[in-house]
């Protein structure tokens, strides 16, 4: 199904602290004002999600290495248990442009596009102007 309503909330999930700063500021930066969620571990991240279940539009941009649940955990446990009830875009947004990881993101369906860091304001701009499956 396919959504043209606009993001309203932005999920980072990345274990680096000053990543998730700066990517804000991007997202700030590309005219974003809605709601911007922050976390640090995959699983707590993870069970956020899967309460809320997509409650209202949302960007989810995940790293993939993180202690604990890497990135690639979370998108296969999103893939099997979420329903969304909203517009999602989720995108790996990640330091590592290693083949293997783009294969191993292309191969999980709920993964839309592999994105190499820092996040820009362009390319967070283009990311916000898009249309959302579920």
């Amino acid at each position: 199904m396919i959504f043209t309503t606009p993001i309203q909330r932005v999920v980072l999930i990345d274990d680096s602290e000053n990543d998730n700063f700066f990517h804000e500021i991007a997202l700030r930066k590309a005219g974003f004002d809605g709601e911007i969620r922050i976390f640090e571990s995959g699983e707590r991240a993870l069970e956020f999600l899967l309460r809320d279940q997509i409650g209202v539009s949302t960007l989810i941009l995940l790293d993939i290495n993180m202690p604990g649940m890497n990135g690639f955990e979370v998108a296969r446990a999103l893939t099997d248990r979420l329903q969304p009830r909203a517009a999602l875009q989720l995108h790996m947004l990640t330091s590592s442009a290693w083949s293997v990881d783009k294969a191993a993101a292309q191969s999980i369906g709920i993964i839309r596009n592999y994105l190499v860091k820092p996040l820009t304001k362009e390319t967070a701009a283009t990311l916000l102007d898009v249309e959302c499956f579920i």
